[in-house]
């Protein structure tokens, strides 16, 4: 699993062993809080700001849009986000080129994001949660605009397979009191009103 450049690494190591006359096979995790599928804190790039714990629960668990943008070489701009139709829709999931950078061994910063234009845009439309299939949504401004307004940034999303269409999402991430991130479990299930607002 790719990890950014500079950030803890992962490792997984099982420290008691019912074969070797334990009580029960138990393991230690170490990694960063910015590993794999996670969220990001206000404070990751707001000082003083929130921790995880702060985080809006309502806006991890529901609705959410996913959008097909995998035909985008470059960055998200609010001209790409012009002509979905965001009624109703408070939490947007963005598939992108970007899945196909988990097949890849190490980390690459030739990743698509989030402008902070689009970020502005979504903010203004009311948007409380935003996904992407890769571990940063975008520049350090592009985070401040949407952790600034309480926006969730679920980062690390693995969107292969995918279509666009509504999804009831399910987000869970490790509730770390003063941590500007936290890993996550996120899950979408089919929405019965399914691919009815994002056929771009």
């Amino acid at each position: 699993m790719p990890i950014w450049t500079g950030n803890p690494g992962l490792s997984l190591t099982q420290t008691s062993f019912l074969a070797q006359g334990d009580t029960a096979n138990v393991s230690q995790l170490c990694c960063g809080v910015h590993t794999g599928t996670h969220v990001d804190a206000p404070r990751h790039f707001i000082e003083g700001a929130g921790g995880v714990e702060t985080l809006d629960v309502d806006a991890l668990c529901g609705p959410a849009l996913v959008v097909d943008f995998r035909h985008l070489d470059d960055s998200i701009e609010a001209a790409s986000l012009a002509t979905l139709d965001l009624s109703g829709v408070t939490r947007i999931v963005f598939a992108t080129r970007n899945s196909r950078l988990w097949a890849e061994a190490t980390f690459t910063l030739d990743f698509l994001s989030i402008a902070p234009s689009a970020a502005e845009f979504l903010v203004d439309h009311g948007i409380r949660l935003v996904g992407i299939d890769y571990l940063s949504v975008g520049s350090p401004e592009t985070h401040r605009v949407l952790l600034s307004a309480g926006v969730v940034c679920l980062e690390g999303l693995d969107l292969t397979g995918i279509d666009a269409g509504l999804y009831d999402l399910y987000c869970g991430p490790v509730k770390l009191e003063g941590s500007d991130g936290a890993p996550a479990r996120a899950l979408l299930r089919h929405s019965p009103a399914m691919a009815t607002k994002a056929s771009l």
